[in-house]
């Protein structure tokens, strides 16, 4: 159809921020004109966070002031679905041990939870979130009333989070350090599950959603376990690389270099006599190695996107079921050869 674009199969976005929208307080370029642009071609927005360090009213605030389309109930964060998940489990007025930000607490006391501060005050569960002021002391206790007995759930347990001065740890390595002091997993209540991702798209009302995202562990991982189609961008954690070796679950629909991409149509994969071609690049898999034939001479392909379309399909038809991560070997070839 004249004029199809990436997004013209889907009604809404569900957008990841870390590392899609911002990077710490400043935006990645050309991410806002891009969320803009939705409204234009009619679709909706909403933004699907696993960073429960801030209320969704913050959030909001902070996409204004950079720009960005966002009313409160646009975001969606693992905080709430901390909270809803307590609220699921435990009753009303249960005592809570929040290891987290005041925007977490905030989310505790709005199911009715009594919020306490110390491992001594036997609280029936713990509830874990990233807070960048967290230290030693929060995680000890933490450690201290888990295996006094208290449950435990965590927010998220993204490893890293993007900051404007590149990766730093996210809460994942605060819920590793626990974990090494308690012997055992938490119940996790935002990405990879579904609900994040189902809530959002009821609020919306959207029929057709996809979700963009950075990471593959969280974004694309929740988005395939909620059934909707996915997008990795390549403007934060993960590359084509690591999608290439990604397992079956964590493979996303479609890869694009930044959201401006959701303007472009998006270039079709064909496959024949199983070689796999996108945009001129193909791609064949073989005996555990794909080789990669470039279709310009100097092009080293590691930056061509296309290549690294048709270098996936190859190896994901030849992979089709891992539930690990694959290491194929890789061969580039100029035209000429």
């Amino acid at each position: 159809m004249p004029g199809e674009t990436l997004l013209s199969a889907f009604d809404a976005v569900l957008a990841d921020l870390d590392g899609v929208v911002y990077a710490g307080p400043h935006a990645i370029p050309g991410a806002v004109e891009a969320l803009v642009g939705l409204a234009g071609i009619d679709v909706k927005l909403a933004y699907v966070t696993n960073n429960a360090s801030r209320t969704p009213a913050h959030v909001a605030a902070h996409l204004r002031d950079l720009g960005a389309p966002a009313a409160d109930d646009q975001v969606v964060s693992s905080a709430q679905a901390g909270a809803a998940l307590l609220a699921q489990k435990f009753p009303r007025g249960s005592k809570v041990l929040v290891v987290g930000s005041t925007a977490l607490v905030q989310e505790v006391e709005q199911v009715g939870m009594k919020v306490v501060h110390s491992a001594m005050d036997s609280p029936d569960v713990v509830i874990q979130g990233f807070d960048p002021m967290l230290g030693w002391a929060n995680l000890s206790e933490a450690a201290f009333a888990i295996n006094g007995g208290a449950a435990w759930i965590a927010t998220n347990t993204d490893m890293t989070i993007p900051r404007d001065r590149g990766m730093a740890p996210g809460n994942g390595t605060l819920v590793a350090a626990v974990r090494a002091a308690v012997s055992h997993d938490p119940l996790v209540a935002g990405k990879p599950e579904a609900p994040l991702f189902l809530t959002a798209a009821r609020r919306l009302g959207a029929k057709s959603p996809v979700v963009v995202g950075d990471r593959l562990d969280t974004d694309i991982l929740g988005g395939n376990n909620a059934g909707m189609a996915t997008i990795l961008v390549l403007t934060g954690v993960d590359s084509c690389e690591s999608a290439l070796r990604a397992r079956t679950a964590e493979r996303p629909r479609f890869i694009i270099e930044t959201l401006k991409d959701f303007y472009q149509p998006y270039p079709a994969v064909t496959c024949q006599d199983g070689v796999y071609t996108c945009g001129g690049e193909r791609a064949i898999a073989l005996d555990g190695t794909i080789i990669v034939t470039l279709s310009r001479a100097g092009d080293d392909g590691h930056t061509n996107i296309d290549a690294w379309r048709a270098a996936c399909a190859a190896w994901w038809a030849a992979v089709p079921e891992s539930d690990t991560a694959t290491t194929p070997q890789m061969t580039w070839r100029s035209p000429s050869s």
